[in-house]
C-alpha cells in the first residue's frame, strides 16, 4: 500500500470558532440546506458524532457520485481540528483503499481563519495518484466551503 499526501491552505474572513461550528459541527445539516445539488443528505449510521462515528453522505443530483461513508477519527472543539476518513462509496476506486483528511482552523492576524488541510490517499499496491485528479476534487470542496462562508457572511447571527 502506498500513501499519496496532498496539503492545502487557504484563508477566510470568518473567525475559527464560528467557522468550525458551521463547517464541521453542523455541516450535516447546513450543507444539504444551502447546497442540495451537492449534498442531498448526511446521516449518522453508527455512533454519536465523536470518534468512531460512521456517517453516510448522499450526493445531490449534480454529482457524478451517489454516496460515501465517512468515519470520524478525531474532533477537537477547543483546537478546531477534525479528522475523518472516507472509507466506502463510489468516490473511491479500486485503486484507493481510503482517503484520510485532517482539517485544522487557526486564527489569522486579521481576525479570520487559516484553514489547513492534509489529505492522505491510501492506495492499493503501488498505484500512482495524479495530482490533477486530487486538485479537481479539492476545487469542488473549495466551492462548497465558499458557499458556507457566503452563508455565514449573509447571516451574521448564525453560529455565534
Amino acid at each position: 500500500m502506498g500513501v499519496f499526501i496532498y496539503e492545502s491552505e487557504f484563508t477566510s474572513t470568518i473567525p475559527p470558532a464560528r467557522l468550525f461550528k458551521a463547517f464541521v459541527l453542523d455541516a450535516d445539516n447546513l450543507i444539504p440546506k444551502i447546497a442540495p445539488q451537492a449534498i442531498k443528505s448526511a446521516e449518522i449510521i453508527e455512533g454519536n458524532g465523536g470518534p468512531g462515528t460512521i456517517k453516510k453522505i448522499t450526493f445531490g443530483e449534480g454529482s457524478q457520485f451517489n454516496y460515501v461513508k465517512h468515519q470520524v477519527e478525531g474532533i477537537d472543539n477547543d483546537n478546531f481540528t477534525y479528522n475523518y476518513s472516507l472509507i466506502e462509496g463510489d468516490a473511491l476506486s479500486e485503486k484507493i483503499e481510503k482517503i484520510s483528511y485532517e482539517t485544522k482552523l487557526v486564527a489569522s492576524a486579521d481576525g479570520g481563519s487559516i484553514i489547513k488541510n492534509t489529505s492522505k490517499y491510501h492506495t492499493v499496491g503501488d498505484v500512482d495518484i495524479k495530482e490533477e485528479h486530487v486538485k479537481e476534487g479539492k476545487e469542488k470542496a473549495s466551492g462548497l466551503f465558499k458557499l458556507i462562508e457566503g452563508y455565514l457572511r449573509a447571516n451574521p447571527d448564525a453560529y455565534n
